[in-house]
């Protein structure tokens, strides 16, 4: 059965690292110490950087991150994740990640503008553009998964749009020992969510904890 899961990473205080505000700097000047131990995974320095000579951490942080790539048939993201907001008037902007996009499947990018031609990738990536409801592409992104799960990608504001309309079945969250005290707050209007969802955690030799809601 097709899940819809989430893997978010934020601060000890609940905040997601706010967008910088240049295409120099898209993912703000917090973002590499909140993910800084899940970049360092071996998982990670393979699938997204390219390094194939088993560099990286391994341990319970790489467990979670090779689990982000597993059974994924389908991916959603919103326009700022693909860079639309950065790149609105370039028609030949393909996204951050090159030639070769880490995802290797369908890829539904959610825009409120005119959606553009598909872009098919490398490696099985074909990005399309979407300006539905966000309940109808999860029933398109299921059909394309074929069995496999869809992941929601960021940002923030799409992750947490599909976690208050109740359409994440797995939302995996991997919390940095470190204060920010600014940014997006990811948590509010979800009160009672562990009341829908089995919550389990456990902590990482980095410092890291990593909470898995599973409806």
């Amino acid at each position: 059965m097709t899940r819809v899961r989430l893997d978010l990473n934020i601060s000890l205080d609940g905040y997601s690292p706010a967008p910088g505000d240049s295409a120099d700097n898209p993912m703000g000047e917090d973002w590499g110490r909140v993910v800084e131990a899940y970049t360092a995974t071996r998982t990670m320095q393979e699938r997204v950087f390219g390094d194939t000579t088993g560099k990286g951490t391994t341990g319970v942080d790489d467990r979670y991150a090779a689990r982000h790539f597993e059974g994924i048939g389908a991916e959603i993201m919103g326009a700022a994740m693909f860079g639309l907001h950065t790149y609105p008037d370039d028609p030949n902007w393909k996204g951050w990640w090159g030639e070769t996009p880490p995802f290797g499947t369908p890829v539904y990018v959610l825009t409120h503008t005119a959606p553009r031609p598909s872009i098919p990738m490398n490696g099985g990536t074909t990005f399309h553009f979407r300006e539905g409801s966000i309940r109808d592409v999860p029933a398109e992104a299921t059909e394309a998964a074929a069995g496999q799960d869809v992941r929601v990608g960021g940002g923030i504001g799409t992750a947490r749009e599909f976690l208050l309309a109740g359409l994440v079945d797995e939302l995996h969250v991997a919390m940095a020992p470190i204060i920010l005290g600014h940014g997006n707050r990811v948590w509010d209007d979800l009160r009672g969510l562990e009341d829908t969802h089995r919550v389990t955690s456990e902590v990482a030799e980095s410092g890291v904890i990593h909470v898995t809601f599973a409806r």
